[in-house]
């Protein structure tokens, strides 16, 4: 639901900033340039010869992309086994089979994705690429061109006054597509695949500080607010043409500016979508506080003994035999009373305390016996309990079956 309301909010922030296959590949590319260069040097050296330089190159390149992908796999293994542990299996080559096929794995995985396949995972395999534009609105926060003002696009002499040509502030130089990890043209308005990483915005800028125009021609904005500016604009080239207009033509742009203040001012924070995504995302994360702040550190599991459903023991008693795993997930040892009720004169003929290691567990034998008129014959609902002999609160009720035989 967080990821559903930042969505909304502010478009694809997980994909450009904080995905793993984002992250990974700008880990990746950064390695890439500093071996190889910046784009113009990489793709000289793809298009070059075999030579040893080459050869070099791309060989320190690739051993610093197994050894970052190999590591990963590493500390995601150190997860499940303690990390000094691995580490010592791993420089004595004593690493098990499954320890060894997932440092592999993951290895592979992340050497292919984020040093060959890249944002094509975004485009083709991710399946939040596919579904994020129903998040969206015109009061998103996106990657978006201003039309507006870069249209009609075109090259130009920087001798050349622009508007003189009737063109807008786009000198058409194809940068922002270049630099698109996902060669989408972001001048042709929201595509699927932009994920975000606002590459188009920096090399944008480069250029319009080049040719001396205002900056921001892509930005991060809403397209309502890039409307409304290009609104506010019109309006004011409108007022200064009014000063010097005919009657009948102050009536046209009066006209004019009636229909473009209807165009929405400004970004709508507080959105229908907006408002029920934050409620969903309160509610739970109070649920979750809640439960967490409420929790008992104590669970308790009932199973059967598969030996046999009832036997008849001493004084003509009718036992069925239990096994109660009990979890402490406390961090200080405790002992517990155990007991069962359900029927009349039901009892545990066996151990009743337990003590228990701090967040351990311990597999009990309770050995439960009853009188076999005490129920009907059959499945007899019974309850165990398990309560804690320093704090009556740390208490558990388990649910479990008595089977009482027919009588003859």
């Amino acid at each position: 639901m967080a990821l559903f309301l930042f969505t909304t909010v502010a478009g694809r922030l997980w994909c450009g900033y904080t995905c793993p296959q984002t992250v990974y590949t700008e880990i990746f590319l950064w390695i890439e340039r500093q071996v190889e260069g910046d784009r113009n040097n990489r793709i000289k050296l793809d298009k070059s010869p075999f030579s040893m330089r080459k050869l070099r190159l791309k060989s320190v390149k690739h051993a610093i992309w197994i050894f970052v992908a190999l590591w990963t796999g590493f500390t995601f293994v150190g997860y499940f086994t303690p990390i000094n542990q691995l580490f010592n299996q791993l420089i004595t080559f004593t690493v098990s089979p499954w320890q060894a096929f997932w440092i592999l794995f993951y290895g592979f995985a992340t050497y292919g994705n984020a040093g060959f396949m890249r944002e094509q995972v975004c485009k083709y395999m991710c399946p939040y690429a596919r579904f994020q534009g129903v998040m969206f609105d015109r009061d998103t926060l996106v990657i978006t061109y201003d039309q507006h003002r870069g249209d009609p696009r075109g090259s130009r002499s920087l001798k050349v006054d622009a508007q003189s040509t009737g063109l807008g502030d786009c000198v058409d130089c194809g940068l922002c597509v270049q630099v698109c990890p996902t060669g989408i043209d972001i001048r042709d308005g929201q595509q699927y695949e932009c994920i975000g990483c606002a590459a188009c915005i920096d090399a944008c800028d480069k250029v319009m500080d080049k040719v001396g125009y205002p900056k921001k021609l892509i930005r991060y904005d809403t397209l309502n607010r890039v409307d409304s500016q290009a609104a506010l604009n019109s309006n004011a080239v409108i007022s200064a043409e009014m000063n010097s207009a005919d009657t009948s033509s102050v009536d046209r742009v009066s006209a004019d500016m009636g229909s473009t203040a209807k165009i929405s001012q400004g970004t709508k924070l507080l959105r229908p979508r907006v408002i029920v995504y934050s409620i969903i995302l309160l509610t739970a994360t109070a649920l979750l506080l809640g439960s967490l702040g409420t929790r008992i550190n104590l669970k308790v599991d009932v199973m059967r003994d598969r030996g046999a459903l009832s036997r008849e023991v001493q004084n003509g008693l009718i036992e069925n035999v239990f096994r109660l795993l009990i979890i402490n997930s406390e961090e200080s040892p405790r002992t517990f009373n155990l007991s069962v009720e359900g029927l009349d004169n039901l009892f545990i003929d066996s151990q009743s305390t337990v003590s228990v290691d701090s967040a351990s567990h311990k597999l009990v034998v309770a050995r439960v016996r009853v009188d076999p008129e005490a129920g009907h014959s059959g499945s007899n609902e019974i309850t165990f309990i398990v309560q804690a002999t320093d704090d009556a609160s740390v208490k558990r009720e388990e649910k479990a079956v008595f089977y009482l035989p027919h009588q003859p």
